[in-house]
C-alpha cells in the first residue's frame, strides 16, 4: 500500500511538471487543440448514430428505449462540455474522464452495432494518439477498464455484417492495448483475457468472412509476439523472485503488471490447441480427428513465442518444464502421424527450441529424432512425408555445431542411440541412386549428405590444433563404469573421455552379438573388454541389459529370473534403473516389461515381479498401497487381465466388476480405491501390455515411455554444448565413411547433370580433407572408384575407344582432374590407391596425352611455350608452386579449377580457337599438374612414399600391365623409373627411410613368376645411377643411404649382366663423376667396391676404356681417397684393367707402377696405427677374410693382396706386362721392409705370392713347351721365370733374418731348394733343357748360401741337420756348388 501511495505522488508530481511546460510550448497547445477537435468529432459521431432511428423494415423492431439511452447520451454530452476548456491538458487528465462514455457505449447492449463500432474506433484513436501514457495519473485503471469493456462488448441485436465490423474493431483495439505504453499496468488476468477474446474471434470467424479470419489470426499472432518479446525484460526485472521456486515463478501481485504467470498460462493454452479435435461423421459413424488447421495455427504461434522469448525461457522453471514435457510430448506424438505441413512446422518448432534451449532438452531431442524424423524418413508410406523429414534433418545439419554436438551427446553415450550415425546412414540410403533420373528425395538426401561432409571438413580444417589429432584407436585398458556420464567441458581430457565412451559403446554392440548367440560367450566378452569389473559388478550387467537395444529380450528375461545369487543382484540393480515416480501401476509395469520378455517359468516370473513391486512401492507418490505385497498381487492380476482381454482363445472376457471383486482385500486386508482399479481395468482393456520378444526398439512413443523419459531427464546430464574437436570429428565421420563413399561414387556414376557432378567432386574433396587425419582407407576406397570413372582402367576397351570416351564425355574428364587434384593436395593420405592412380597415369602415357617428360615440364611451368598454350586455364588452377598443408583452406582453390573446368569452351568455341580434340585433352591433362605429385613428394609422409614407390616399381615390372608391343613396354618401364627418380631426388634428405622398402620391392618383383629383367633392369640401372650421383653430390650424415642405393645397383646388374655392356657409356660417365667429383662422399665398403667394380667393367669396351682407365690412374696417382677400406678394391679394379687383352701397354705399365708405389700408403697406415689418416671407417669385414694369413697387421694383409694381384699379372700373355709386374712386385717388397714383417708374415707372403708365382710361371713354361709352334711364347715365359727366380732370391735375402727365425724355416728352405731344382732341371721337351735357367740357378744358390753362411744361419750345429740336408740337395741340384761346403768334402 505504501508503494502504491508513493507511486501516485510521483505521478502527480510528473503531471504538474508537464502542465507547467505545456503552458509555454506553442506546439503543445496546437497538439492539445487537435486532440480536442478529434475527441469532439468522435463524441458527435457516437451521438449521431445513437439518435438515428432504426429502420422499420429491418430485422429488429424499434422500441422507445432503443431510440434513446438517456444515461449514455448524457455522459457524452457532459464530456463535450469539457473538451474545449482552455486550461485542459489531456496528457495529465485522468483518462477515465474521457474514456468512460465510450466504454459505456461498448458495453451497452441497447445501442446499435454501428454505435458500438464507432465507440471502439474512438477508443482505438485515443490509444494510437497516446492521449495518456504510463506516467499519466489513473493510467492503470484506464488501461484495464478498456480491456474489460472491450472483452465484454455486447452485440446481441445486430446483423452479421455489422457484427463482423465490430469484431474487426475489437481486434484492433486489443492489439493497440498491448502495444500501448501503459500496457505494463495490465494484470496477468487481463492479458490472458485479451488473448482468450482474440482466440474466440478466431473461432467465430471460421464460419464468417475470410477477411475477419485473417485479421483475427494476424492479431493473435501479434499479441503473442508482444507478450513473449517482453519475457526477457520480465526476467531481468523479476529474476530474483523467479529463481526461488516454481510457485514464485507464476506468482506475484496482480497490481504489479503482467509477468511470467500470463506467459505460462498462454503457452499452456497454445499447447492445448495441438489437441483440438473435430468430430467427423461418415456413414453413420462418428470419429474424432485432430483439427489440422488449428494445429498449424498453434504451431505458428508457439514458434513465434519461442523465437521471441529465446533463452529467457530457461529462467522460468514452469515455462521450461512445459516445453520439456507437454510441448515435446505433443510434437512427438503428432509428428509420428501428421500431414506434411504439420510435420514441417513441428520440425521448425523443434529447431527453434534447439537454438535457445538445447541444454535442457537432451533426451527429448533424442526422442524426436528417434521416434519422428528418422522413423518417418525411413518408413513413411508417402514420399512427400519422407521429403519433409529429410528436410528437417538437413535443417539441423546446417547448424554449425549440431552434428558434432549430436555425436558427443548421443553417439558417445551408451544409454542413447547413435543419432548422428543413424542420420548419416539414412541420408546415404535415400541418396543412393536406384533409378535414373534422380528423384527429388534422392537429390534432397544427397544434398544433406554433402552438407554433413562439408560441415565436418570445414571444421576439421579450421581448428587451430588440427595437426595434433590423435590417430590411434582408443583402447579400454581398465574398467570404467560405462553408464556414468562425465562431461567436463573445461577438462582437457574430455575428448579422450568421449572417445572412451564411444569405444565402450562399440564393444557393447559386439558383446550384444555374442550374447544373443551364446550367453556365456557374451559375458566372457564383457570381461575381456573390461566392460565389467573383476570381481563382477551386478550393476554393470544391469545397465548392459537395460541400455543395449539389440539384446534378445527372451534371454534377458531368463537371465533376470534365474535364482542364482548374482543373477538376483543383477535383477535388483536392473529394476533400480527404472523411475516409477508419478506413474500409475499399469504405466510403470508397461515400461518395465518393454525391456525384456517375461519367462515362462512361474518361479522366474515371481522373482521378477517381486523386484518390480518393491521398486514401485518405494517410489509411489500417493499412499495407495500399504505394502509391496499389495503391489505384487495386483501386478499378477494385471498380467492375468491382459491375457484375458487380449487372448483370442479366451471367449468369455472378464468384466470390470469381476476384476474389482478379484482384488478385494489385497491391500493389507483392505480394498484398493475402486476408481483406481477401474482406471487400471480400462487401461488394460483398451491398450494391451505388449510383450516384446527377440530384440529391437519399439517404434511408438507410448505414454508410459514418455513418463519414463521425463523421469530420466530429471537426473540426466544436460545437453553438452562444446567446440568442434578434430579428433572426434574424424571419429564421427568414420562411423558413416563406408556408406558415404559408396553413395558418393554411385551418385557420380549415375549423374548426368554437370552441377550434380560438380557437387560430387566437392564431396570428394571434403572427404579427402577429413581423411588426411587418419582415414586413409576411406580415401583409398573413394579414389579407387573415381579412377574407374576415368575410363582408363577398362581392360576391354581399345585405346581408340578410351580416347573417344574421354574426349566426348565430361564425367571421365572431371574424374581425371579430381583424382590428380587429390593426389597433388592430399597425397599424404593416400595409401593403396596409388596403384590405381599410377595405372591411370600409365594409360595417359600410352594415349600420348602426357608430355615427353612429365616431371621436367611441370617443374618448368614458367616456360614460354607452356604459358602460351595455357593462358586461359591458369586463372582457374591452383598455383603449382603452392603446396597443400593440412589445416588450411584449400577447397576454394581446388573448386576454382572445377568452376573453370565446367566453363570450358564448347566444341564450337574450341574450333573457333583452332584447338583440335587432342589439344583440348592435353589442355585438361595439363591442369592435373601430374609432375608436381612427384617433384613435391617431399611433403608426403613416409607411408605414402612407400606406397607410391611400390606402385611404380610393381608397374615397371609389369604387374597389372598389358603391353601390345616391346616398344610400348620399354617406354612404360622407362616412364615409371623416371618417376621413381623424381621421388628419390625430391626426398634425398630422407632417402634411407624409404629406399630400404623400395629395395625390398625390387627383390619381390625379381621373384615374380613371369618377371623379365629386360628392359626393367636396364632402365633401373640408368635411373639408379642418377639417384646415386645426387646422393653423392652432398655429404651424408650417415652411410645408410649409400649402402641402400648400391645394393639396388648391384641387384640390377646381377639380374641381367648384359646391361653392363649395353649401358657401359652411362656407367662409365657416372662412375667417373663419382670418383672424380665426389670421392670424399663415398663412405662405405659396398660403395667403393661397387664403383670400382663398375669402373673395371668399363674397360671391356673400346669406347669407354680411355675414360675408365684415366679415372683409375687419377685415383691411384692422387692417393688421397685410397684408404685401408678401399685399397683392396682398387687393386682388384687395377688388375681388371691390366688383365684386359689388347689394352694400351703404356696404361698398363703406368697402373703397375702406381700399384707398386702404393706400398708407401701401406707403410704410412702401418706407422699411424690401425686407421689411416682421414678415415674413421672400420675394415673389420676385410680383416676377417684375411685371418688365414695369421697376421694381426692389416697393412701386411693388404700388401699380400697387392702381391697376389701382381702375381696374377705375371701370367699375362704379353711379356712386357709380365716382366713389369714382377719388377713392380720387387719394388713393392723393397719398399715394404718398413712394414715390420715377422717370420710368419714372411713365410706366408712367400707361400701366397712368390712361391705361387714361380710355380705358375714354371707350369706355364712347360705348357708352352708341349705346344706346337710355341717356342717364342715358351722362350718369353722362360725369360719371365728367370726374373721371378731373381726376385725370389732378392726377397729371400732381404728378409732372411725374419725367415730364419720362423719355426718352419727348415721346411721353407727346402721349398726354396725344391723350386731351384725344378727350374734347374726344367724339361722343355723337344727344345731340351733351359740353358738360361741352368746358368742362373747355380749363381742364385751360390748367392743365397754364401749369405746364409755369413749370417751363420747355415752352419754345422749339433742336433741341427740343416747343413746336411742342404748339402745333399745342392749335390742333387748343382754338384759344382759343393765347393761351398768344404767341410763335407774334407
Amino acid at each position: 500500500m505504501a508503494e502504491e501511495l508513493t507511486q501516485r505522488a510521483s505521478e502527480e508530481e510528473d503531471s504538474s511538471q508537464c502542465r507547467d511546460r505545456a503552458k509555454h510550448d506553442p506546439r503543445s497547445k496546437r497538439k492539445q487543440l487537435g486532440l480536442s477537435c478529434m475527441l469532439n468529432t468522435e463524441v458527435g459521431a457516437v451521438l449521431a448514430v445513437i439518435r438515428r432511428p432504426l429502420d422499420p423494415a429491418g430485422p429488429f423492431l424499434p422500441t422507445q428505449e432503443d431510440q434513446y439511452d438517456s444515461s449514455i447520451a448524457h455522459s457524452l454530452k457532459s464530456l463535450r462540455t469539457l473538451i474545449f476548456n482552455p486550461q485542459q491538458e489531456w496528457r495529465v487528465m485522468d483518462p477515465s474522464i474521457y474514456l468512460s462514455p465510450f466504454l459505456d457505449v461498448v458495453q451497452s447492449d441497447e445501442v446499435p452495432a454501428a454505435a458500438t463500432g464507432i465507440a471502439l474506433s474512438s477508443i482505438l484513436k485515443m490509444l494510437k494518439l497516446e492521449m495518456f501514457d504510463e506516467k499519466t495519473l489513473g493510467a492503470r485503471e484506464a488501461i484495464n477498464s478498456i480491456v474489460t469493456a472491450t472483452v465484454n462488448c455486447r452485440l446481441e441485436r445486430t446483423d452479421s455484417g455489422s457484427e463482423e465490423a465490430v469484431m474487426m474493431r475489437i481486434l484492433q483495439v486489443l492489439s493497440s492495448i498491448m502495444k500501448h505504453r501503459a500496457s505494463v499496468f495490465l494484470s496477468d488476468q487481463a492479458v490472458c483475457t485479451i488473448v482468450n477474446t482474440c482466440f474466440q474471434v478466431v473461432q467465430q470467424s471460421a464460419s464468417r468472412g475470410d477477411l475477419l479470419q485473417r485479421n483475427a489470426r494476424y492479431t493473435m499472432h501479434e499479441l503473442i509476439q508482444i507478450i513473449f518479446s517482453r519475457l526477457p525484460e520480465i526476467e531481468g526485472r523479476d529474476g530474483d523472485n523467479n529463481s526461488e521456486s516454481e510457485t514464485d515463478d507464476v506468482g506475484g501481485s496482480l497490481d504489479s503488471g503482467y509477468g511470467v504467470r500470463c506467459t505460462v498460462d498462454i503457452f499452456h493454452f497454445l499447447c492445448s490447441l495441438l489437441n483440438v479435435v473435430e468430430i467427423v461423421e461418415a456413414e453413420g459413424n462418428t470419429s474424432h480427428a485432430t483439427d489440422e488447421d488449428v494445429q498449424l495455427f498453434a504451431l505458428v504461434l508457439i514458434n513465434s513465442a519461442i523465437d521471441l522469448s529465446g533463452d529467457a525461457i530457461a529462467k522460468h522453471p514452469k515455462l521450461l518444464r512445459m516445453i520439456q514435457d507437454d510441448l515435446f510430448h505433443h510434437l512427438i506424438h503428432y509428428g509420428m502421424s501428421s500431414s506434411q505441413l504439420v510435420l514441417a512446422m513441428i520440425c521448425s518448432t523443434i529447431l527453434s527450441i534447439y537454438h535457445f534451449l538445447r541444454r535442457f532438452i537432451r533426451l527429448q531431442l533424442e526422442a524426436f529424432f528417434g521416434f519422428v524424423l528418422l522413423r518417418v524418413a525411413m518408413f513413411a508410406t508417402s514420399t512427400q512425408l519422407q521429403e519433409v523429414a529429410i528436410e528437417g534433418i538437413i535443417n539441423f545439419c546446417r547448424q554449425p555445431s549440431f552434428i558434432f554436438e549430436a555425436y558427443v551427446n548421443y553417439d558417445c553415450n551408451v544409454t542413447c542411440r547413435n543419432v548422428f550415425e543413424e542420420m548419416g546412414k539414412l541420408l546415404c540410403k535415400h541418396a543412393f541412386p536406384t533409378s535414373n533420373p534422380f528423384t527429388s528425395l534422392q537429390v534432397q538426401a544427397f544434398e544433406g549428405l554433402v552438407i554433413v561432409i562439408h560441415n565436418i571438413a570445414d571444421n576439421i580444417n579450421c581448428e587451430e590444433n588440427s595437426s595434433t589429432i590423435a590417430r590411434h584407436a582408443v583402447e579400454i585398458t581398465e574398467y570404467r563404469p560405462f553408464w556414468v556420464e562425465k562431461f567436463e567441458d573445461e577438462d582437457e581430457n574430455w575428448v579422450e573421455s568421449a572417445r572412451m565412451r564411444k569405444a565402450q559403446k562399440r564393444k557393447m554392440m559386439i558383446a550384444e552379438n555374442h550374447f544373443n548367440r551364446d550367453e556365456r560367450k557374451g559375458i566372457e566378452y564383457l570381461k575381456l573388454s573390461r566392460l565389467v569389473s573383476d570381481p563382477m559388478d551386478p550393476k554393470a550387467f544391469a545397465f548392459f541389459f537395460r541400455y543395449t537395444p539389440g539384446l534378445d529380450k527372451n534371454m534377458i528375461g531368463d537371465y533376470l529370473g534365474d535364482p542364482d545369487e548374482f543373477h538376483v543382484q543383477v535383477l535388483k540393480e536392473f529394476t533400480d534403473t527404472f523411475e516409477c515416480a508419478g506413474m500409475i501401476l499399469d504405466t510403470a509395469l508397461r515400461t518395465y516389461l518393454e525391456t525384456f520378455r517375461l519367462p515362462g517359468e512361474a518361479q522366474k516370473i515371481e522373482r521378477i515381479l517381486e523386484a518390480f513391486s518393491e521398486r514401485f512401492y518405494d517410489q509411489q507418490s500417493a499412499e495407495v498401497f500399504v505394502s509391496k505385497d499389495a503391489v505384487f498381487v495386483l501386478c499378477y492380476s494385471l498380467i492375468m487381465l491382459n491375457t484375458d482381454q487380449h487372448n483370442p482363445q479366451v471367449k468369455k472376457k472378464m468384466t470390470e466388476e469381476e476384476f474389482i471383486k478379484n482384488n478385494r482385500g489385497i491391500n493389507g486386508g483392505s480394498d484398493l480405491p475402486r476408481e483406481y482399479l477401474s482406471e487400471l481395468f480400462y487401461s488394460i482393456s483398451n491398450n494391451a501390455i505388449k510383450l516384446y520378444g527377440q530384440s529391437g526398439l519399439s517404434m511408438e512413443m507410448s505414454p508410459s515411455r514418455w513418463i519414463e523419459l521425463m523421469n530420466r531427464s530429471k537426473n540426466a546430464h544436460p545437453y553438452v554444448e562444446c567446440k568442434f574437436n578434430s579428433t572426434l570429428g574424424r571419429d564421427m565421420f568414420a562411423t558413416i565413411a563406408g556408406p558415404s563413399v559408396a553413395t558418393l561414387c554411385a551418385c557420380f556414376e549415375h549423374a548426368d547433370e554437370d552441377e550434380f557432378l560438380h557437387e560430387c567432386v566437392e564431396g570428394l574433396f571434403s572427404i579427402a580433407r577429413i581423411a588426411q587425419y587418419g582415414l586413409e582407407d576411406t580415401l583409398d576406397e573413394l579414389l579407387a572408384s573415381f579412377c574407374k570413372f576415368t575410363t582408363f582402367l577398362n581392360p576391354y576397351a581399345t585405346a581408340e575407344e578410351t580416347l573417344f570416351a574421354f574426349s566426348h564425355d565430361l564425367k571421365p574428364r572431371m574424374a581425371t582432374l579430381a583424382v590428380f587434384t587429390i593426389a597433388n593436395n592430399f597425397g599424404s593420405s593416400i595409401r593403396g590407391a596409388w596403384r590405381n592412380i599410377i595405372d591411370c597415369l600409365l594409360k595417359l602415357k600410352r594415349l600420348k596425352l602426357l608430355p615427353q617428360s612429365v616431371v621436367e615440364t611441370d617443374a618448368s611451368s614458367t616456360s614460354s611455350s607452356d604459358l602460351a598454350m595455357d593462358t586461359r586455364c591458369e586463372s582457374g588452377v591452383v598455383n603449382p608452386n603452392q603446396d597443400f598443408r593440412p589445416g588450411t583452406q584449400q577447397n576454394y582453390g581446388m573448386m576454382g579449377r572445377f568452376s573453370h573446368f565446367l566453363s570450358l569452351e564448347t566444341a564450337e568455341e574450341s574450333l573457333s580457337l583452332g584447338l583440335s580434340e587432342f589439344e583440348q585433352n592435353v589442355k585438361i591433362i595439363r591442369q592435373c599438374r601430374i609432375g608436381n605429385i612427384f617433384t613435391n613428394s617431399s611433403s608426403l609422409p613416409d607411408e605414402a612414399i612407400l606406397n607410391l614407390g611400390r606402385s611404380l616399381i610393381f608397374a615397371a615390372a609389369g604387374k597389372g600391365q598389358k603391353f601390345s608391343t616391346p616398344v610400348e613396354e620399354e617406354e612404360t618401364v622407362g616412364f615409371c623409373w623416371e618417376l621413381i627418380v623424381a621421388i628419390a631426388l625430391a626426398n634425398v634428405h630422407r632417402f634411407s627411410t624409404f629406399w630400404a622398402s623400395f629395395h625390398d620391392n625390387l627383390l619381390t618383383v625379381a621373384q615374380f613368376p613371369l618377371f623379365s629383367p629386360v628392359p626393367f633392369a636396364e632402365k633401373a640401372m640408368l635411373s639408379l645411377l642418377k639417384v646415386c650421383l645426387k646422393l653423392l653430390a652432398v655429404p651424408q650424415q650417415d652411410s645408410i643411404a649409400e649402402e641402400l642405393i648400391f645394393r639396388s645397383i648391384n641387384l640390377m646388374w646381377k639380374l641381367d649382366k648384359e646391361i653392363l655392356d649395353t649401358c657401359c657409356e652411362v656407367i662409365t660417365k657416372s662412375v667417373s663423376r663419382m670418383l672424380i667429383e665426389y670421392p670424399a662422399n663415398l663412405q662405405t665398403q659396398l660403395g667403393w667396391k661397387s664403383v670400382l667394380h663398375l669402373l673395371s667393367v668399363t674397360g671391356r669396351h673400346p669406347e669407354t676404356y680411355d675414360q675408365g682407365v684415366e679415372t683409375l690412374i687419377m685415383l691411384l696417382s692422387d692417393g688421397t681417397h685410397v684408404s685401408r677400406m678401399t685399397y683392396a678394391y682398387c687393386i682388384d679394379c687395377a688388375f681388371g684393367f691390366v688383365a684386359l687383352k689388347n689394352s694400351p701397354l703404356d696404361k698398363n705399365l703406368k697402373i703397375l707402377d702406381l700399384l707398386s708405389e702404393s706400398v708407401n700408403l701401406l707403410i704410412q697406415w702401418h706407422r699411424n696405427g690401425l686407421s689411416d689418416p682421414g678415415s674413421s671407417y672400420s675394415a673389420s669385414s676385410f680383416e676377417e677374410n684375411l685371418k688365414g694369413l695369421g697376421s694381426s697387421n692389416f697393412s701386411l694383409n693388404l700388401f699380400v693382396k697387392l702381391g697376389e694381384a701382381l702375381r696374377k699379372t705375371s701370367l699375362a700373355r704379353r711379356e712386357e706386362i709380365r716382366n713389369h709386374a714382377i719388377l713392380s712386385l720387387q719394388r713393392s717388397f723393397a719398399l715394404a721392409e718398413d712394414l715390420e714383417f715377422t717370420s710368419t708374415n714372411c713365410t706366408n707372403c712367400f707361400n701366397l705370392v712368390i712361391f705361387a708365382m714361380v710355380d705358375d710361371l714354371h707350369e706355364k713354361m712347360l705348357e708352352y713347351s708341349r705346344r706346337e709352334n710355341a717356342e717364342r711364347e715358351m722362350r718369353s715365359m722362360e725369360g719371365t721365370l728367370k726374373i721371378a727366380m731373381e726376385l725370389l732370391t732378392d726377397v729371400y735375402l732381404q728378409f732372411l733374418k725374419q725367415i730364419s727365425e720362423s719355426p718352419g724355416f727348415r721346411t721353407f728352405w727346402l721349398g726354396v731348394l725344391r723350386r731351384m731344382d725344378t727350374c734347374m732341371k726344367a724339361n722343355l721337351g723337344p727344345y731340351g733343357e733351359s740353358e738360361i735357367l741352368k746358368e742362373l740357378v747355380p749363381d742364385l744358390l751360390r748367392k743365397i748360401i754364401t749369405k746364409m753362411k755369413e749370417s751363420e744361419i747355415l752352419v754345422q750345429k749339433e742336433g741341427d741337420d740343416l747343413w746336411e740336408i742342404t748339402y745333399i740337395q745342392i749335390q742333387w741340384i748343382s754338384p759344382l756348388l759343393k765347393e761351398l761346403f768344404p767341410e763335407e768334402d774334407g
